[in-house]
């Protein structure tokens, strides 16, 4: 089970981006909650976490931002894994798990971090819950690593259930079919021409949105951008089979069923918010409410889950870090007979997003901000994004097939983030046959999570429904 040891022999400099991600405001934490399908073991999980976790430097090195804005360090130290796991006693009668689950992880943003060790901390509940039957929920400072990194250092720690000595199949890319040459240089061509287009449109658009005002007031933003703050996180587990049958019937991809089904959730949330308000701006038709989302991407070259040591080699084509660039979009909040009609608008949407250096415009604008102004500057243009906008959308390809952690059959992972100024934060995380939503919301500002929830569900379930009725009258015809 040992992982090949990395740690470095001296201090390593701060990347802007894992700097960002603590400074005032913006002091992010991923919360990454796995649930087991058998009974948890202590020891055998604290063992597991000496032989693999720990010799990741990021992992056994201290977060030293004391020393200036540009001078920020990881300092390599000694590691005693015991006081990184916590085991709470827990009644194991406990009157609804699922409940308590809710709360130890939602109390978890009211519980600072030692800074003086390194930034991680896992905690072992021993309880049965309606999707696992003990659970492990984990706190990692974002400077660590993004979503890509840290499902990456998941896969090198675990080990495949009908072979508990092979590390899990990684994701194989998909090889191109060889065409034409001519036929491949023309469409080359086009493609550059589109590329060039839409990086035009939508980085003009970008820029126009960080100069204009913020979203409108809505029952998703009811409070000053700088008092946001996730303070509830709940989490649903779902059949990625019924995403996919959806997926099938329109000939679309899963990101584009998942941006569908979220926003046609979230328009119903908020016909039903407007029925009820006597607020007139929000008895408004929903047709002149403009939303927007922030969408983030993976800038690895490498798109596919890699190897750990991949990762951490140098010119890695899939680098260890935070790699990541975001776009904004705008939501689709209007009430459509056509259920269909918010995967269409959320497929146009993000192709052209795809078909742009967006992303990659935004990163680069970040690192420009630090290099040029600071960290200040740096902060203040983080703060503005996400001033302008509502929510927060993100996901995660897992594993295909089963795996175990430390001797423990995984049931699902669920994942999701703090610290970043937004009312709502969905994040979706896939595992073999399972999609898991996990919502981070501002209980102020939506009271009742569990009803969107059930929205964002609600409308997957309509969208198989026709689907499976559009199969079945093709196949009579």
């Amino acid at each position: 089970m040992a992982m090949e040891k990395k740690v470095t022999s001296g201090d390593v400099p701060v990347s802007p981006f894992s700097r960002l991600f603590s400074l005032p405001g913006l002091d992010c934490f991923n919360i990454v909650t796995i649930g087991f399908k058998n009974e948890a073991n202590p020891s055998a999980f604290i063992e597991g976490l000496k032989n693999t976790l720990i010799n990741h430097p990021r992992f056994s090195s201290i977060l030293e931002t004391g020393l200036g804005e540009h001078k920020a360090k990881w300092i390599p130290t000694k590691v005693k894994v015991e006081d990184h796991v916590v085991v709470p006693d827990i009644d194991p009668t406990i009157e609804n798990p699922d409940q308590f689950l809710e709360d130890y992880t939602s109390n978890m943003v009211f519980s600072p971090m030692d800074m003086s060790k390194p930034l991680w901390e896992i905690h072992l509940l021993k309880m049965k819950t309606s999707n696992a039957e003990s659970l492990v929920v984990a706190r990692f400072h974002h400077s660590l690593g993004d979503g890509m990194s840290l499902m990456s250092l998941l896969l090198a720690c675990s080990r495949k259930t009908n072979d508990p000595e092979t590390l899990p199949t990684l994701v194989a890319p998909k090889k191109k079919k060889v065409t034409n040459v001519c036929w491949s240089l023309v469409a080359r061509f086009w493609f550059i021409v589109r590329l060039m287009f839409h990086t035009f449109v939508e980085v003009f658009k970008f820029l126009l949105i960080l100069c204009s005002v913020r979203d409108a007031g809505t029952p998703l933003m009811e409070k000053p951008s700088a008092t946001l703050s996730p303070n509830k996180f709940i989490h649903r587990v779902i059949s990625l089979d019924d995403v996919k049958v959806v997926k099938n019937a329109m000939n679309m991809t899963v990101n584009d069923v998942i941006h569908g089904m979220v926003q046609a959730g979230l328009s119903r949330y908020l016909s039903e918010k407007n029925d009820s308000k006597t607020n007139p701006k929000l008895r408004k038709s929903l047709e002149k409410i403009c939303l927007r989302g922030v969408v983030f991407f993976n800038l690895r070259s490498n798109k596919k889950i890699e190897d750990l040591a991949e990762m951490m080699a140098k010119r890695s084509t899939s680098r260890w870090g935070n790699s990541i660039g975001y776009v904004m979009i705008p939501l689709w909040m209007r009430p459509e007979n056509d259920i269909f009609e918010y995967i269409r608008r959320a497929k146009t949407i993000m192709d052209r997003k795809k078909l742009s250096l967006e992303p990659l415009f935004s990163y680069v604008l970040l690192k420009l901000t630090v290099e040029v102004f600071g960290f200040r500057a740096l902060r203040n243009l983080a703060m503005r994004i996400f001033g302008r906008s509502t929510i927060i959308l993100s996901n995660v390809v897992g594993p295909s097939e089963e795996i175990s952690l430390f001797e423990h059959h995984i049931s699902y992972v669920a994942a999701s983030i703090y610290g970043i100024p937004q009312a709502l934060i969905v994040h979706i995380t896939s595992y073999v046959n399972k999609a898991i939503i996990n919502l981070g919301v501002d209980l102020d500002v939506i009271p009742y999570p569990h009803h969107l929830c059930d929205l964002i569900v609600e409308a997957l379930h309509m969208m198989k429904s026709k689907a499976e009725e559009i199969s079945s009258a093709d196949s009579n015809v």
